[in-house]
């Protein structure tokens, strides 16, 4: 019985796996599924000693993947866009260097050029970062330049 318990429990824990973009969610809380159903099992059957030893395993477990998760640095994403004056665009590496200096990667580029406007040069790129805050730098530096139409900067996810 405890098997098919499991199994079904399982097929729970499989449908709350998401892959978004780049990052898959889900795998804590189909984990956490599981084991509380392990636990269930062991107290409908009265073995209360395994189930005292198995919730506190599960806890600590718990609490020191959160405490070692966050510690650990993660990349963050952003879709970014710019619209240049094209008399005074900033060249690709020069654009990259920029970006670079504020702690920026620079992971996919596009240009786009149209004849409604000719006086300007669009860039769309995929950004990233390890620090949440060089984004406010990175604002306040594009909106010094005046070269610099427009801009916007989207987070993805996280």
């Amino acid at each position: 019985m405890a098997q098919g318990i499991m199994t079904g429990i399982g097929f729970l824990g499989a449908g709350v796996i998401m892959k978004e973009g780049l990052s898959i969610r889900g795998l804590t809380t189909a984990a956490s599924i599981w084991i509380t159903a392990a636990v269930g099992i062991l107290a409908g059957a009265g073995f209360y000693s395994a189930l005292v030893i198995v919730t506190a395993m599960t806890l600590g477990t718990l609490s020191v993947f959160r405490w070692i998760e966050s510690r650990v640095p993660t990349l963050i994403y952003a879709h970014c866009s710019l619209r240049l004056e094209r008399g005074a665009c900033m060249s690709e590496r020069d654009l990259r260097d920029f970006l670079s200096r504020h702690g920026f990667d620079v992971l996919r580029l596009s240009y786009a050029f149209t004849r409604e406007e000719p006086g300007c040069l669009n860039y769309s790129m995929m950004i990233r970062t390890r620090r949440s805050k060089h984004f406010e730098k990175l604002t306040k530096s594009l909106l010094e330049l005046d070269s610099v139409l427009q801009f916007r900067i989207s987070l993805t996810g996280d």
